[in-house]
């Protein structure tokens, strides 16, 4: 049977599945997740307070429960997940999470520590006095409407909003492919910026900004950078540091206390006094004697007491450093313009959101312009009827019918239906002369106004001067004043003009401390290529990284968790030669179980050069540097990891190397680079090799002429072989065998390329270290399992084997440290 008989249609999967997914992708922007440029709100909100309109819910009329409310909206406009109806209005209710409420709540609904409002059953609402405003007129048909989800009732496509509700009250959602992070503002503030765009349509962004200070959180708190404001407004998209607002105050007998009362928006109080207790606890926060939240109806208040010898400046730096007491909201304004997301700055935002008040007003005064006339010819036929009063009875009594009067008085006196209609409905009380006189006032008003409508209509100037005279009402009835404080930034002055650039020595020890020295500690202390002495410190630790670089230049820390930080290299505090350094979870913000897997340093983010990372579990990388240049100071993913997965190394290429990857139970695989395609920074990336069960990635390097490839195991058996013994095979294969890992040698648990100069250390589970020069271990074949390089007491195995790095190797780039269990 044919195709055509079966009434089957032949369809490519890939075509069905981009259209789908297209389909699928724009519905969550238009229908979901967006707000929209002219009311500000996503169809979830903006369907909550039309349904609420519809059950009579005005400020002045009482609660009505909560779930009554949802219901009605899922019913009738939004099928969806009562839960996600019901915590879009709580946030509409609450005064830390909405600038300016628009949904009056009554009960628990919720607080800044992170409680969630009670169940809908219990709570109660109602429209705010200020949500009002956005639907104000909506019944003279200022907007368009459209059918709801199953054709039996009309919704509004968008709300008249008197007010720019999308910069007042903000909005944020994540769409597929894009996400919209608008903060909230001052009422009276935006309301000042739209005015002066009605004054002078050409204003620009800075002017604007003379008004419009910036964002305005519900909690307060301050903004550190005027500059970081500036540019996110010019172009839509941007940062801004907030910092908690605290004060430093005196009590007791020489003693001090920090007192925190307004927090960054968005950040749970409860989490952050739980982190800041967690950091003194593990002595990451010193200085801190006793911390408690006092915080009660009346506001927030958190006192952190603090040691007597503690200066109380330097720990509320580590403080804003440390902990959210210092966050970084993410200003990105795109918002739905004809149903299409786009990314306006804030001259965009006004001028669409002053469009859509020019036509609300221009179609409302065309609706009160339609009604007046329409009163107008009635009234002109009730003057008629007055006029020819005897006639007019005359003809109704003679008439047999209704319909036969209607038709009398419009063929005898030249009357519409309309007028005959309200003739014939004329009550005969309209007959007095006190009633005639209304009829002519109402008449000559109607008149005056349909004049005035008139002229209105004709006039964009007239239009923008109602827009104007009703923002300004607003203005007076509901504006407060501005909440959140903007202070300069010290980045708004550039530190790095204050620091001389030079070369430098960067050191990180096996332990993790860091330090900065003058490039010539190490270039005049040279002593036959032995080392010099790095450090004074515990004597089991050793300098593990050691690399030249300037002091503008970045360096990037990428941990075994899968996440990147960086720091200016004169950022790293300076040190003696002999010092121990300072301890790199200082400077940063490592969580507990993090480790620095590679440290990458940075002259220039080009877009020539990649970064290629290997985990644990047998996947590879590759990512172009320049995604890797910005990066804020709590961190970056550098690359996904699965939950059993780590990053065990970074290296940075030019694109043409080959790459070496070695497992523990001794496979390897030799493969280019070229094998790997350009991924983006959030990726996993791709398979580097086939492992066997239980086996596991320990290492990856990147091939040298002339180089060995030194492999160590559990046990202390290790050997070296030459890279040539490694053809170049495809990635993703199972390799070849490079190690013969019995019992007797254990797994491996490290490997180094390296040459005759190198030095390694070796590293076992109860401590012991030594240190090994390379020309004195053996070359020996791929199926060969070593010789002994460290024996072992009872139950003890190797753990860990790293390069030293001494003052030939310094700017070897080899910077792995991820063959650490």
């Amino acid at each position: 049977m044919s195709n055509e008989a079966q009434k089957i249609i032949p369809i490519d999967i890939a075509d069905e599945m981009k259209k789908s997914y297209l389909d699928y992708a724009m519905t969550v922007i238009v229908s979901r997740a967006l707000p929209d440029v002219r009311d500000g709100l996503k169809p979830v909100h903006r369907r909550i307070l039309y349904a609420m309109n519809d059950l009579g819910l005005a400020p002045d009329k009482p609660h009505r429960k909560s779930a009554r409310i949802v219901g009605d909206v899922l019913g009738k406009y939004h099928p969806h997940g009562d839960t996600a109806v019901y915590d879009a209005m709580v946030r509409l209710a609450q005064d830390f999470s909405t600038r300016y409420l628009l949904v009056d709540g009554h009960g628990n609904f919720g607080s800044v520590d992170g409680d969630g409002a009670a169940a809908m059953r219990y709570t109660e609402a109602r429209m705010a006095k200020l949500s009002t405003e956005l639907l104000r007129d909506i019944n003279k048909e200022t907007v368009d409407y459209r059918l709801n989800f199953d054709e039996t009732l009309n919704e509004p496509k968008v709300l008249p909003s008197k007010f720019p509700n999308l910069l007042v009250n903000g909005s944020s959602g994540i769409a597929v492919g894009m996400a919209s992070s608008i903060p909230p503002h001052n009422l009276g503030e935006v309301i000042d910026g739209a005015i002066m765009m009605i004054d002078d349509p050409e204003v620009s962004v800075d002017e604007l900004l003379t008004v419009i200070k910036g964002p305005d959180f519900p909690t307060g708190a301050m903004i550190m950078g005027i500059e970081d404001i500036k540019n996110a407004y010019r172009t839509g998209r941007g940062k801004v540091k907030v910092r908690a607002k605290a004060e430093i105050e005196e009590y007791g007998k020489n003693r001090n206390r920090i007192i925190v009362d307004e927090i960054p928006y968005q950040v749970n109080k409860a989490r952050l006094i739980e982190k800041i207790a967690d950091l003194v606890r593990d002595k990451k926060l010193e200085g801190i004697s006793d911390l408690r939240d006092e915080s009660d109806r009346n506001g927030m208040r958190i006192v952190i007491e603090l040691k007597r010898d503690a200066n109380p400046n330097v720990v509320l730096n580590n403080l804003y450093k440390h902990t959210q007491m210092q966050d970084t909201f993410s200003i990105i304004i795109i918002a739905l313009v004809n149903d299409e997301p786009k990314v306006l700055n804030l001259k965009q935002v006004l001028r669409h959101y002053l469009d859509h008040q020019k036509e609300v007003i221009t179609r409302r005064t065309q609706y009160d312009l339609n009604k007046a006339e329409a009163r107008a010819h009635i009234l002109e036929g009730l003057k008629i009827a007055l006029d020819h009063i005897d006639a007019v009875i005359k003809l109704i009594r003679g008439s047999s019918s209704v319909q036969e009067a209607k038709d009398g008085l419009m063929s005898e006196f030249g009357l519409s239906e309309k007028q005959a209609q309200a003739i014939l409905d004329m009550r005969l009380q309209k007959l007095t002369g006190l009633e005639r006189e209304k009829i002519e006032e109402e008449y000559e008003e109607l008149i005056k106004l349909i004049n005035k409508l008139r002229e209105i209509l004709a006039s964009d100037e007239l239009i923008y001067n109602i827009v104007k005279e009703e923002m300004l009402e607003i203005r007076e009835k509901y504006s407060d004043d501005r909440r959140t404080e903007i202070r300069p930034s010290t980045d708004d002055i550039n530190i790095a003009d204050m620091i001389k650039e030079e070369e430098v020595a960067i050191t990180l020890t096996h332990f993790g401390y860091v330090k900065r020295l003058p490039e010539n500690t190490y270039k005049i202390q040279r002593r036959g290529g032995k080392g010099v002495s790095a450090l004074t410190t515990r004597e089991e630790d050793f300098v593990e990284h050691l690399f030249i670089t300037s002091t503008h230049d970045d360096l990037l820390f990428f941990t075994n968790q899968g996440k990147v930080y960086t720091l200016k290299a004169y950022e790293i505090p300076e040190a003696k030669r002999q010092a121990k350094g300072t301890a790199i979870v200082n400077l940063l913000q490592l969580d507990s179980k993090e480790k620095i897997a590679a440290i990458i340093p940075i002259k220039e983010f080009n877009d020539e050069d990649y970064l290629v990372f290997s985990t644990k579990n047998g996947l590879i990388k590759k990512t172009r540097l320049d995604q890797y240049n910005s990066i804020r100071k709590s961190g970056l993913i550098a690359i996904n990891l699965r939950e059993d997965d780590e990053l065990i190394s970074v290296k940075r290429t030019d694109g043409n190397n080959d790459i070496m990857i070695i497992t523990s139970q001794g496979m390897s695989i030799r493969f280019n680079e070229d094998d790997v395609r350009d991924m983006g920074r959030n990726s996993m990336g791709v398979k580097a090799i086939t492992l066997n069960r239980d086996d596991r990635v320990v290492s990856m390097g990147l091939v040298e002429e002339n180089k060995d490839l030194l492999v160590i195991s559990e046990k202390g058996q290790g050997k070296r072989t030459s890279l040539d013994e490694y053809r170049t095979q495809t990635r993703g294969g199972k390799g070849i065998k490079t190690y013969n890992v019995k019992q007797q040698t254990g797994e491996l648990v490290g490997a180094k390329v390296v040459d005759e100069k190198d030095e390694v250390m070796i590293i076992s589970f109860s401590g012991i270290v030594i240190r090994l020069k390379v020309e004195g271990i053996s070359r020996m074949g791929r199926h060969t399992q070593g010789v002994s390089l460290m024996r072992l007491g009872k139950d003890d195995i190797v753990v860990s084997i790293a390069k030293v790095a001494t003052e030939d190797n310094e700017e070897d780039n080899d910077l792995d440290e991820s063959d650490e269990e």
